[in-house]
């Protein structure tokens, strides 16, 4: 909304800042953590008075969550997409059709989510909205976003590129669109499986944010793009914005969220947050650089489906808990070990994709 500042540059010279989206990404993140930070004390004591008894906790996990989160309010999604949407629609150019298809898919995957705590919440159980229908109303959000997407992309937007090779590798046609759902409603549910520990799902976000703003911002620059023979994507850059809010927001957040937690991210931050990254990577044509980038999420994901398969098919578990931060927690490992750790983790992972940039 701000960029038409940038039209004025010639009464005022300072205002053509505007029309760079390094300074609007910085913008972005600055507005989104002050936005959070700001009313975050207000929706907290707003959502305690409305949630009563908070988020449910399992009785079958630490016995020590039992103690010092019973009580704790669910829905700080609404804090951190509250931020971003702020923010976003200040700072980003709202000519780019991605902007809203990206923002569109957050709200759609947040709503979702929210849905689901609301259940959990009303009724003090972790049954919420069946895994089933709500798989389905994902893909169906996902598989329109990719469409979109594939419409208004470049000529190759149905084209698969890899890690470390120049140009595309396959052509998927018209089954694009369904792989591009599967990573969004892929990347959607592991963010929403880590989000079990104070302060654990909203920095490795965070970290993959700015990842995916650097990339965005490369492949949305044709100079940039072909010097490190990445695939360029005409108006890819403004989701650098977007990124710019998401680690705003977060951190906004987490300073509510470090532990102990006043307040949980729940289904209607994670599931967004996580739509979020997985269309940012469909639409800069990075989808298996998430894979790298988000490796801490499939590994949350990939630790349950494992547990899940092995006692269906066995009888026996091969965690003591999934997903796997809690495994570790039952080893032994207090929260804030498992939390700085498997931050640290998530970092790494972020300088290995950075890293496939140059393998090309």
């Amino acid at each position: 909304m701000l960029t038409w500042l940038a039209d004025l540059s010639h009464h005022f010279s300072p205002l053509n800042l505007f029309r760079y989206i390094t300074f609007r990404t910085g913008g972005a993140t600055a507005t989104a953590l002050f936005f959070v930070f700001f009313f975050g004390p207000r929706s907290i004591a707003a959502l305690r008075i409305k949630q009563g008894k908070g988020q449910p906790i399992r009785t079958d996990g630490p016995q020590s969550h039992l103690l010092t989160k019973k009580g704790t309010p669910t829905m700080g999604g609404l804090m951190i997409l509250s931020g971003l949407i702020v923010s976003t629609l200040l700072w980003a150019n709202l000519a780019s059709r991605y902007v809203w298809i990206a923002l569109l898919v957050m709200i759609g995957f947040g709503l979702i989510g929210f849905y689901d705590d609301y259940l959990k919440v009303t009724k003090q159980t972790h049954n919420g909205v069946s895994g089933r229908l709500r798989l389905m109303l994902e893909g169906v959000i996902a598989l329109i976003a990719c469409y979109a997407m594939m419409v208004v992309g470049p000529p190759h937007a149905t084209e698969l590129a890899l890690p470390a090779i120049n140009g595309y590798v396959v052509d998927l046609g018209l089954f694009y669109p369904i792989f591009g759902a599967f990573v969004i409603t892929a990347a959607g549910n592991a963010v929403n499986l880590t989000d079990g520990l104070d302060g654990l799902a909203i920095v490795p976000v965070m970290i993959a944010g700015a990842t995916f703003g650097i990339i965005a911002y490369l492949a949305g620059n044709a100079i940039f793009s072909a010097y490190l023979g990445i695939n360029f994507i005409p108006g890819a850059g403004e989701l650098a914005v977007v990124c710019g809010a998401v680690i705003g927001a977060g951190l906004g957040f987490l300073w509510f969220n470090a532990p102990p937690a006043q307040i949980f991210m729940g289904d209607t931050g994670s599931l967004a947050l996580g739509g979020l990254l997985g269309t940012i990577a469909v639409a800069i044509k990075h989808e298996i650089v998430l894979a790298i980038v988000g490796g801490l999420f499939v590994l949350e994901a990939l630790s349950v489906i494992v547990q899940v398969v092995s006692f269906k098919l066995t009888g026996k578990r091969v965690f003591r808990m999934a997903p796997i931060h809690h495994h570790f927690e039952q080893l032994g490992w207090s929260e804030p070990q498992v939390v700085v750790r498997f931050w640290i983790i998530a970092f790494v992972l972020a300088l290995v994709g950075l890293s496939t940039l140059k393998l090309r």
